[in-house]
C-alpha cells in the first residue's frame, strides 16, 4: 500500500469534522471531485442530479450553506457554485480520499523508464530521468533533490606534484571526478603513494566517507602494520580531502517540465501566479529547504497552496517523498509540483513508488 504521511487538518476543528453527516460528507465530496476533475465550481443543481439520495437543490444548497460556515468551501462569484477551500482540500487528502495502490502496469513501465540503460548511466541520469517521468505522468513539473550525502567514491589516485604536494583525484560512482591538492609535512616516496592508494580502493568501492572512516578506525591496529608512518598520515589526508568533497557539495535540484504548468490556465491572474513559480523554480529559491522537509516523516507528504511560503503566491501544491540508500539512510526527496487540483489519487502512489525505485538503484 502507499505510504501517506496525513496532517490531519492542521488547524481545523476535529470536533466540526466528526459531526458531519454522511448527507455532508457525500456533497463535499462531489464538490472536490468536480473541482480536481475541471477546475469549475459547482453548483447546487448540478450537484442534486448526481447524489445517491434524493435530495432537491434547496436541500443542497443548506447544506452547502452549512459547509461554507465550516470554512470548507467556497462561493468565487456571486450566485456561482463552490470550490473547496484550501483548508477543504487538506480535509479530503486527510479524511476522505483513499489513496490506492499502482497497477501492474503501472508499476512495470515506471521501473523500466528508470532502470533503462542502467548501470553504467550517472546518478544525476537516472534522477534526471524520474523527473522526466514525474513531470510527464502527472502533467505536472517533476522534482528530485539530490543529497549531498549521496556522494560515494569509486576509485582515488594520488599524483606528485612536488616532494611534499600531491594532486588527489577522486572518481566518484556517477562518473564524477574531484581533484584537490594535498599538503603533507614530509617528503612520501614514491612506492607510498601506490601502497596506499591501493590500500584505499580497496576499502572505497561505492562507499560514504563515514563507512571507510569508521572501518580504518575498528581495524586501526591491522592499518598501523600493513602502513608505515607516513602511509598512515597519507590515508588520513585522502579521508579528509574526500569529506571536504562531499562537505562542498551542495544539494542538487533538478526541475524537469516546469512548462506544464502553464497549461490549463483559467485566468491572466493564473498565468501571473504561474509566472511567478517558474521564477521561483529556476532560481531554486526556497525548493531546497521545502524538500528537505520530506525527512521528517515517513511516506509522502502533500503540501497544498499556503501550507508553504513559496506555494501561497501561485496556489500550488507540491507531493514529495524521500529516497533511501541501501541502508535505508534518507539521501534525497522527489515528487511532483502543480495545481491545487492535483490528481491526488495517481499522483501519491506514483511518486511513492518511484521513490522506492530509484532507493532499490543506489543499492
Amino acid at each position: 500500500m502507499t505510504r501517506v504521511h496525513r496532517d490531519i487538518t492542521s488547524g481545523f476543528p476535529m470536533r466540526a469534522l466528526a459531526d458531519l453527516d454522511q448527507r455532508s460528507r457525500e456533497i463535499f465530496r462531489r464538490i472536490v471531485e468536480s473541482y480536481l476533475e475541471t477546475g469549475e465550481p459547482v453548483g447546487s443543481r448540478n450537484l442534486s442530479r448526481v447524489l445517491s439520495s434524493n435530495l432537491s437543490p434547496a436541500s443542497v444548497r443548506n447544506v452547502m450553506s452549512d459547509l461554507e460556515a465550516l470554512g470548507l468551501i467556497y462561493s468565487p462569484h456571486t450566485s456561482a457554485g463552490r470550490l473547496p477551500t484550501e483548508i477543504g482540500l487538506r480535509f479530503f487528502v486527510d479524511a476522505l480520499l483513499e489513496f490506492g495502490d499502482l497497477t501492474q502496469d503501472d508499476r512495470a513501465s515506471i521501473e523500466s523508464r528508470i532502470r533503462t540503460g542502467h548501470p553504467g548511466r550517472s546518478i544525476e541520469s537516472v534522477l534526471t530521468e524520474a523527473g522526466d517521468l514525474l513531470s510527464g505522468l502527472s502533467r505536472g513539473a517533476g522534482l528530485v533533490l539530490a543529497g549531498k550525502s549521496d556522494l560515494r567514491l569509486k576509485h582515488i589516485e594520488f599524483v606528485r606534484l612536488e616532494p611534499r604536494r600531491l594532486l588527489v583525484i577522486l572518481v566518484s560512482v556517477d562518473g564524477n571526478v574531484e581533484n584537490r591538492v594535498l599538503t603533507l609535512d614530509e617528503d612520501i616516496p614514491s612506492s607510498t603513494l601506490v601502497e596506499v592508494a591501493n590500500y584505499l580502493n580497496a576499502r572505497m568501492q561505492g562507499r560514504g566517507i563515514d563507512e571507510v572512516r569508521a572501518e580504518i578506525e575498528r581495524s586501526a591496529a591491522r592499518v598501523e602494520a600493513e602502513l608505515d608512518m607516513v602511509g598512515r598520515r597519507l590515508v588520513e589526508g585522502g579521508l579528509a580531502t574526500w569529506a571536504g568533497v562531499a562537505g562542498e557539495r551542495p544539494p542538487t535540484l533538478i526541475v524537469r517540465g516546469s512548462a506544464n504548468l502553464l497549461e490549463d490556465l483559467k485566468a491572466l491572474e493564473d498565468l501571473e501566479r504561474i509566472r511567478v513559480l517558474i521564477d521561483d523554480l529556476e532560481k531554486k529559491k526556497d525548493i531546497v529547504e521545502l524538500l528537505t522537509l520530506a525527512d521528517e516523516a515517513e511516506g509522502v507528504r502533500i503540501f497544498i497552496g499556503s501550507e508553504t511560503q513559496l506555494f501561497s503566491l501561485s496556489g500550488s501544491s507540491v507531493v514529495v517523498a524521500p529516497y533511501r540508500d541501501s541502508e535505508q539512510r534518507i539521501v534525497g526527496v522527489l515528487g511532483v509540483i502543480g495545481p491545487t487540483r492535483l490528481n491526488y489519487a495517481r499522483v501519491v502512489p506514483m511518486v511513492d513508488y518511484t521513490a522506492q525505485v530509484v532507493g532499490r538503484l543506489l543499492d
